[in-house]
């Protein structure tokens, strides 16, 4: 049973991860691979609407994507994108990278590769995924501007689209304990962490949602 007080604390987590960045113009809009295909609808919607002329999709596959995505999820980003009107001359793919940090460099180098010269990135990820993907950027790529986004939607809204709440609330705090950690690895910058929020966590953890944390000397970002 998820209590009140879980989803309030779920909810703490969900405003934390969020950036609250206001879109821009930028040079590329960069897609994380993941089991939601929202990122891709998104990407695509931004793309109309004329903030980038240039999508790019990381990801390679997970335990959770290898069945539904199983050509890779940047390619099934890229099916999606096509699928709704985007020019293949617009849609670029990187599919090796298997966490945040991969996306970032991967991304980067077929950039490079391509000849696209990059001031700005529209950064796009999960909901909960926010804060998690800007502090990587920044980390691995510092000379760039980074805009980060994902689709607009209420933690509810997250929550139904993805079936499963118990799930959802394990993956906030999830995501929460790896910005918690990563700094120190150097994976990302350092991200502060209010008060009401890390209090939030440990409730959360103390209340069994914790599938999706690591071990502690976990190396892979």
């Amino acid at each position: 049973m998820i209590t009140t007080q879980d989803w309030e604390d779920a909810r703490c987590i969900w405003s934390y991860h969020q950036m609250g960045h206001a879109l821009q113009p930028c040079s590329v809009a960069i897609g994380l691979g993941s089991h939601d295909l929202g990122v891709a609808d998104t990407s695509v919607d931004l793309y109309n609407r004329g903030l980038v002329p240039l999508l790019l999709f990381t990801g390679a596959t997970s335990p959770t994507t290898r069945e539904p995505m199983p050509r890779g999820e940047a390619v099934h980003y890229r099916e999606r994108a096509l699928e709704l009107g985007v020019p293949g001359s617009a849609v670029l793919v990187e599919p090796r990278a298997r966490n945040t940090g991969e996306n970032i460099r991967f991304a980067r180098e077929v950039l490079e590769k391509e000849g696209v010269e990059v001031a700005s990135v529209l950064l796009i990820s999960k909901p909960y995924e926010e804060l998690r993907a800007y502090a990587t950027a920044r980390k691995l790529w510092p000379e760039v501007e980074i805009v980060s986004a994902s689709t607009p939607m209420t933690l509810d809204e997250y929550v139904n689209s993805i079936g499963d709440a118990r799930l959802v609330i394990d993956m906030l705090v999830g995501a929460l304990q790896r910005l918690m950690i990563y700094a120190d690895q150097g994976f990302m910058i350092r991200q502060p962490v209010p008060a009401d929020v890390s209090e939030a966590y440990q409730c959360l953890c103390q209340a069994g949602f914790t599938s999706r944390l690591l071990a502690t000397d976990s190396p892979s970002p």
